[in-house]
């Protein structure tokens, strides 16, 4: 039997605990067609048996699949409405203490955006961030936080001074707010969900998954908020089916449970 791609679908899954079935198929392939012909390699099979043998291919293949494109305060307009509207709201309801996770946090961009926003509501060291995603490593990228001049172009001009440093090209983000965050390794299709939290963001990653894929994820951060939690999403996508799941909408891109 020839060697195609559902079979090669099944090794990866083997060997990485993704599942391509969820995300969309024609856009997928064409992605992994492009990185096979540019490695020259002899068609999914040959692919496989390399990443099967050299541990740092299969890093860069994770790398190259779970598509990491990330900045901080992206969408600002979505922002200034989380400080002006939806942190208010949640603090009225469950204190200061809030549970917030940030899924599918790639580089850090998003996470550490989230302490310094909720710092104009709570004492710094007050903040605990859970951050998670399937890359190891955009996840080390994360913990060491440097970043391009157009990573953090969308930073307000008092938290670029207060908490980053210039490092020849790049810019170091301070330890200040390193120290709020608690980055984890989790696949989103596989690994058991937190439970109990006041926010989620998870935003632009859905869009590259199958409509099925999505809705099982978002009925998965439904049950993951707590009563009257909010669900936060990217500017390119919607829960088509929110009204279904139990999700009130509070705005564009906002989801309350």
């Amino acid at each position: 039997m020839a060697y195609d791609y559902k079979a090669f679908m099944a090794d990866i899954f083997k060997l990485t605990k993704i599942d391509l079935t969820f995300y969309k198929e024609a856009q997928m392939k064409r992605r992994i067609d492009a990185l096979i012909a540019k490695e020259r390699f002899q068609g999914y099979q040959d692919f496989v048996e390399a990443l099967k043998k050299d541990s740092a291919k299969l890093s860069e293949f994770i790398e190259y699949m779970t598509i990491n494109v990330s900045e901080f305060y992206r969408n600002p307009d979505q922002w200034k409405l989380l400080t002006t509207k939806i942190f208010p709201e949640l603090i009225e309801k469950f204190g200061k203490d809030l549970k917030i996770w940030s899924a599918a946090c790639s580089t850090g961009d998003e996470p550490y955006s989230l302490v310094m926003a909720l710092s104009e509501f709570v004492p710094l060291e007050k903040i605990h961030i859970t951050a998670t995603d399937i890359s190891d490593e955009v996840v080390g990228k994360a913990k060491i936080g440097l970043y391009s001049d157009k990573s953090i172009a969308n930073v307000p001009e008092k938290y670029k001074k207060m908490y980053f440093t210039q490092n020849g090209p790049f810019y170091q983000i301070s330890d200040k707010i390193k120290n709020q965050v608690t980055f984890k390794h989790h696949n989103l299709l596989e690994d058991r969900f937190l439970t109990g939290q006041h926010l989620i963001v998870c935003r632009n990653v859905l869009i590259y998954f199958t409509e099925d894929a999505k809705d099982e994820i978002f009925k998965k951060y439904y049950e993951s908020l707590a009563d009257g939690g909010v669900l936060f999403i990217g500017s390119t996508e919607q829960i088509l089916k929110y009204k279904e799941i139990g999700y009130k909408r509070l705005d564009s891109f906002f989801y309350e449970r």
